[in-house]
This record gives structure tokens, C-alpha cells and sequence, in this order.
């Protein structure tokens, strides 16, 4: 049994405590129990009342995101008719003519709180780490068992747009403010207590939505309802959809259909009755749930995401690691962000600096974000205190002696990254893993310094540290599994998500987002109106322009980059990239945001905004490209980068690529990822649109005669 059934008091208990699943879930299994229980309660004239709660520590978690992928792939026709099943429960559990009430004793999510929303009582267990919500559109889906329709019949439609175009969730204590559930109880005691009282005290119990046929003396759906706050013809109803178009429009750039079938569907179905409503919201979430998006949300951002957040990529024969003591080298940024996040995770930290002056500064930055936190009510002066204790600021190499991890993170310089890594090696426990947090330079290169390069690993953090989620794990050449595998659980430790790599120039990450750059400055040098290259590139679903990110990495880094694969042969000196960022930084003195002139102007007081010299040094042409064309360009040369990494075996797996690429630099989560995006256009499109950029502008969107065939695969 997934579900128990009791009677108290002649009220029936329908307790959750589902064992084929860690969370409660609606799913194939529970469902059909589910519904079993409801229609004994409905068919036993001793039951005066249902009570539906849960013996796990949430309530229902949502519906099974297997199933739903499972829906995905299925004909809408059969999708529909499931929707409308499922569906059919839920309003049959509010006009069955008995009181209903929702013992909350934890989590409520999507179906789960829908679940919650059909019932005509909501109590919540007071929990501050309990969710409720309908965080759907996360998914790229829609509330689909009538939370579209419940939600802003219950709080108004404003409140109800908020939470579920933004996939919001709120703790109990909120969701009784906004209207979201009823009433609260501190014990679970209470809670069944209250829960029972309510149904005694409430034996005729309807939804405000409903009304009792005076002929049949049945429950049904009532006409005309009055939406808390006003109709959608009212001037609230007006506001919140014409605002919130615009507002998901420039947000979503179109790109993400989920939002506004949301708003369509609140709007078509609070015009109508709930029988039809229901039907309304039906066929508005089987447009999302067979969509490229959702299969896309679901499939990489979720499932995809949780297995390698598990270590998806960890090689299997080696035993658990665990990084008690880690020792970080160089207290600047990135060392700073690297030691926050591993005493967070309770790991002791040695944060090592060439002055004790320079340590301390570096932990300043926790420092300030626990004051952050403190302030917000995220943390407290306590556990405050408690993680300054684990991080211990030094100029000492010997501080470092019985580390288990050693992380570098000094200035991309060979040379300095050897030094520091011979004196600090030394320190390390037998079987440490010395691991260098390099954004370019080949861990195999670097691994020359090392005594021990088997336990030498590329541990590649993103900047700001404390809120970047991926960790790109660098594999070089003699790299053991024991060090990888110490790496992603160290990664897993600090909750974060590792990908595993091949080394390479640039190893994957870097290597592929330096093409949305690097092609964004080929645009601009070819006579393309910089204002269509940044709007193309954030219509396309990147998060900044082109050369706004260009500007945010520093021009002065992207030319000593450029010079140094010129150098070793990789790179030929009509480079775009190379032509352009030596005449701005060489020539112009103009950096990028570091120095307050790059491709923007930085004014002290105002907005960034494009310099205006551009159209001096890169007249715009009189033709101009479609959007399309600008956009097709920015998104095809970091797909196409990215299936050289997998052809290379730089990329091992599908899964990283994909993940790696939405987490490091933000490609698109609609398409699924730089291996899933030939897919979302059409295999057979994408090899032709490549051929023809290739004709059109360059070999760099060339694919060879086996890259096309991995295509085919992909």
C-alpha cells in the first residue's frame, strides 16, 4: 500500500506514504490508490468527512516528472484524455457532498497543492522549511489539475499570475497571508486536530466556485462566479493581463511558451463555469506538456540535472572521498568565493595568501556575505560565526600540511601555477588531490609541475562562486579515477553540480563560450548594427549580449588569449577577435568594464550604454540582417563548437555537454542544451543552416563528414 485508509470518528483518514518513491508523488501507482480511497469514502454514508494528509515529512512533492516526460512523448489525443481523467478526481473530490480537508503537514507542490486546492479546507503544519506552490513553468508546463482555475478563484488573479507565471514558492506562514491556505497549526497533533474540528463544525461544505442544484440537490459548478478582487473585465483583471504580457514577453524573449498558455488560460477559463474551466485548462497544458520546451526542461534541468548533481560522471569502482581539510591558494575572487562555499558545506579551509594581509581580505568576503544573509534572515549571527571558524587565513605554507584538497587559484600564469603547486603539494595527505581552478591553461601542461600528476585535476569554479552552480572537472592525461573521483565528491559536497571533461584548450566550457564572443565581434566587424547583435543575442535566450559579455571577461584578457593560441599555432592572425580587441585595447586603451570603456560606456551615474565611437571604427553596413540570421549565427557556432569538443573527446557524455553548456554560460534550457539543440530545430535543418553559414561566412561553421554523422547520433 502507497496510500493508508482509516475511519476516526467517522471521518476517513487518507494518509500519503508512498514506499516505491523517496517523496510522495502523484504517478501511475498512487493515482488509481488514490482515487480508490476517495470513492470508499464516497460510498460509505457512515463517512462524514474526508481528511487527506501524509505520514512522510512533506505532503505530496508534485507529480512524478517521469510520467510527465512519459506524457511528453505520447499523442496529445491520449494525453488529453489522461489530463481530463486526472482531473475528473479532483473535481469529483469537491462536490461529493462531504467536507474535505487538507491536513498539510509539509511540502505542497504543483499537484500536490493542487490536490490541496480541490479540497475545501487547506491547514498547513507551521514549517518554515516547508514549500507550497506551483512551480510548474519551471518544467516549461502549466498548473495541470486545476490550479490555473482554483488558484485565482481562491486569492485573486493578480496574486495567483505572480505565483504561477513565476513558479514561486512560499513557506506556510506566507501562503496563509496571501490567501493559499486556511489556517495553521504548530504540531501535526494540532493539525488533525484542527482538521477534524473544521470538518465536524462544516458537514455542508461546497467551494465557493460551486453551489447546490435546488432540483437534485447536487453539487455543481455555479455561473457568474465573483473572482476575489474582480473579473477579468475589471480593471485589476485588465492590469494584471496586459502588464503581465508585456512583462513575460521581455522576460522570455517568446522563446518559453508555458508563461503565456498560463496567462491565456487564466484568462479564458475564469470567463466560464469550473466544469468547463477545467476542460479550458486541460487542453492549454497538453500544448505545453507535448512541447520541445518542456521535454527539454524536463528532460536536461531537471532529471538530467539530479543525476549529475548525484555524480553522474563519477567512475564507479572507487570508493567514497571525503575533503575534511581543504586548502585554497590565492585569497583573491574566486579563492574568496571557493572558500565561502566550502565552509558552508562544514569543510575545514586553509585560505592561503602571499600576505596574512591578503588572507584576511579574502575572508572579508564572507564576512560580507554573511552579513548579506544576516540582514535578509537567511542565516544568523550563530551559524554566522560557525562558518568564519572553518576558514583560517594564512601566509604560510606549512598551514596547509594534512589538507585532503588542495585547490590553486592564482593568476592564469605557467609559470606562477608551477611554483605554488610544488610548494604546496608537500602538504597534502597521502593520496591528496591537488586540483588547479584554471579557466584555460591544459591541466596536462600544468600536471609538468606536479609530483604526483595521477592526483592532478582541473577544478574549474565559475565566477561569482557563491551562486554559479556548475564545477567543470578537468581530466588531463594521467589523471587517475581516484582523483576525479575525489573531485565530484567534493563538488557534490559543496552542492554543486560537476560535469567531467577531456583537457583541451580551453577544455569545453571556456572553449565554447568563447565562440558566442568571439562571433558576436565577426558580426560587428562585418557591419553589423551592434544594437541587433546584443538584441539578438538575448532574443535568442542568451542571458547579455555578445559584446556586453565580451566587455563584462575584460578585452585585454580575450587579446592575451588570442596572442597565446597565435603563439602556439592554433589561431591565425586575421582572427576577427583578434583584429578587433587588439585595436580597442592597443590602440583605444579601451579594456571592457574593468577600465569603464570597452564596447559600452560605463558612466558613474547612469546605465551602461553602446559607445558611440563604434560606428567610427566599424561603419555599419547599409544592408543589414534579419534578427533571425544574427541569431542563428550566435547560437550555430556554439553548437557546432561544442560537437567538435564531443568528435574530440573532450566531452564524454551528452548529458555534461548539455548541462555544462545551460549552467556555464547560459545557452538556452528552451533548446536543451549545445548537444540537444540540433534536435530542437531538426537534425536534417541544422546540417544544412551549418553548410550554409559555413558557404556564407567561414569555415568556422564547417562540420566534417564524421562530426555530421555524430549528429545523426546525438
Amino acid at each position: 500500500m502507497e496510500i493508508n485508509y482509516k475511519i476516526e470518528n467517522n471521518v476517513a483518514i487518507i494518509s500519503w506514504n508512498m514506499t516505491t518513491s523517496p517523496m510522495n508523488v502523484l504517478n501511475d501507482i498512487s493515482i488509481p490508490e488514490f482515487e480508490s480511497h476517495l470513492q470508499s469514502a464516497y460510498a460509505n454514508p457512515e463517512v462524514k468527512g474526508i481528511i487527506i494528509t501524509s505520514e512522510k515529512n512533506e505532503f505530496i512533492a508534485g507529480a512524478d516528472v517521469k510520467m510527465l516526460l512519459k506524457n511528453n512523448d505520447k499523442d496529445p489525443a491520449e494525453t488529453y484524455k489522461f489530463s481530463l481523467e486526472f482531473n475528473n478526481i479532483f473535481r469529483r473530490l469537491e462536490t461529493c457532498g462531504k467536507p474535505v480537508v487538507a491536513a498539510m503537514n509539509g511540502t505542497a507542490l504543483g499537484g500536490g497543492y493542487e490536490v490541496c486546492l480541490s479540497c475545501h479546507y487547506r491547514i498547513a503544519l507551521n514549517n518554515p522549511k516547508a514549500q507550497i506552490g506551483l512551480p510548474e513553468v519551471q518544467l516549461g508546463l502549466l498548473p495541470g489539475g486545476g490550479g490555473t482555475q482554483r488558484l485565482p478563484r481562491i486569492i485573486g488573479i493578480e496574486q495567483a499570475l505572480m505565483l504561477m507565471v513565476e513558479g514561486k514558492r512560499v513557506s506556510p506562514k506566507e501562503a496563509h497571508t496571501l490567501g493559499m491556505v486556511n489556517d495553521l497549526a504548530d504540531s501535526r497533533e494540532e493539525l488533525m486536530e484542527k482538521a477534524m474540528k473544521w470538518i465536524l463544525a462544516n458537514p455542508n461544505a461546497i467551494q465557493p466556485w460551486d453551489e447546490i442544484d435546488k432540483k437534485t440537490g447536487a453539487v455543481k459548478a455555479r455561473e457568474n462566479y465573483k473572482v476575489p478582487g474582480g473579473n477579468v473585465q475589471s480593471p485589476t483583471g485588465a492590469r494584471a493581463f496586459a502588464g503581465g504580457t508585456a512583462m513575460i514577453m521581455d522576460k522570455t524573449k517568446g522563446n518559453y511558451p508555458a508563461p503565456i498558455e498560463i496567462l491565456s488560460c487564466v484568462y479564458e477559463g475564469l470567463q466560464v463555469n469550473m466544469d468547463r474551466a477545467i476542460a479550458v485548462e486541460v487542453r492549454h497544458f497538453v500544448k505545453v506538456a507535448t512541447s520541445k520546451e518542456a521535454k527539454n526542461l524536463i528532460g536536461v534541468m531537471f532529471l538530467g540535472k539530479n543525476e549529475a548533481d548525484k555524480g553522474a560522471s563519477r567512475p564507479k569502482d572507487v570508493p567514497k572521498t571525503e575533503v575534511k581539510k581543504l586548502g585554497i591558494l590565492g585569497a583573491g575572487f574566486m579563492g574568496s568565493g571557493i572558500a565561502y562555499v566550502s565552509a558552508m558545506a562544514g569543510i575545514k579551509v586553509i585560505l592561503k595568501d602571499v600576505s596574512l594581509e591578503g588572507a584576511e581580505k579574502g575572508k572579508d568576503y564572507s564576512r560580507t556575505l554573511i552579513k548579506k544573509g544576516i540582514e535578509k534572515g537567511k542565516t544568523t549571527a550563530e551559524k554566522g560565526e560557525q562558518l568564519l571558524s572553518l576558514i583560517h587565513p594564512t601566509d604560510k605554507a606549512e598551514d596547509l600540511k594534512g589538507c585532503d584538497l588542495i585547490i590553486e587559484a592564482v593568476f592564469e600564469n605557467r609559470e606562477l601555477k608551477a611554483t605554488v603547486t610544488k610548494e604546496a603539494e608537500l602538504m597534502l595527505v597521502e593520496g591528496g588531490v591537488f586540483g588547479s581552478n584554471t579557466s584555460t591553461l591544459p591541466i596536462s601542461g600544468l600536471a609538468k609541475a606536479s609530483a604526483n600528476p595521477k592526483n592532478f585535476i582541473g577544478i574549474h569554479f565559475f565566477s561569482p562562486v557563491d551562486k554559479m552552480m556548475l564545477v567543470e572537472l578537468i581530466r588531463g592525461k594521467e589523471t587517475s579515477d581516484y582523483a576525479v573521483a575525489m573531485a565530484v565528491d567534493y563538488v557534490k559536497k559543496i552542492r554543486k553540480t560537476p560535469i567531467v571533461v577531456n583537457d583541451s584548450r580551453g577544455f569545453y566550457t571556456s572553449r565554447c563560450f568563447g565562440t558566442y564572443t568571439s562571433e558576436g565581434i565577426a558580426l560587428l566587424k562585418d557591419g553589423v548594427d551592434p544594437i541587433l547583435i546584443e538584441n539578438a543575442g538575448k532574443n535568442a535566450g542568451m542571458p547579455v549580449g555578445a559584446l556586453a559579455v565580451s566587455d563584462e571577461v575584460a578585452l585585454d584578457l580575450a587579446l592575451k588569449i588570442s596572442k597565446q593560441a597565435i603563439n602556439d599555432g592554433v589561431l591565425e592572425e586575421d582572427d576577427a577577435t583578434y583584429q578587433v580587441t587588439r585595436m580597442m585595447v592597443e590602440d583605444l586603451d579601451r579594456l571592457g568594464k574593468k577600465n569603464k570603456k570597452g564596447f559600452y560606456e560605463y558612466p558613474a551615474d547612469g546605465k551602461k550604454y553602446l559607445w558611440e565611437g563604434l560606428a567610427k571604427h566599424f561603419p555599419v553596413a547599409e544592408n543589414q540582417p534579419d534578427i533571425a540570421e544574427v541569431k542563428k549565427r550566435l547560437l550555430y557556432r556554439q553548437v557546432v563548437e561544442a560537437i567538435r569538443c564531443m568528435d574530440e573527446g573532450v566531452l564524454i557524455t551528452k548529458l555534461d555537454a548539455n548541462i555544462g553548456s545551460i549552467l556555464a554560460w547560459g545557452f538556452p534550457a528552451y533548446a536543451g542544451g549545445t548537444l540537444n539543440f540540433p534536435d530542437f530545430v531538426g537534425k536534417d535543418v541544422f546540417l544544412k543552416e551549418a553548410d550554409r553559414l559555413a558557404d556564407t561566412y567561414g569555415e568556422r561553421f564547417r562540420l566534417t563528414a564524421q562530426q555530421k554523422e555524430l549528429v545523426k547520433t546525438l
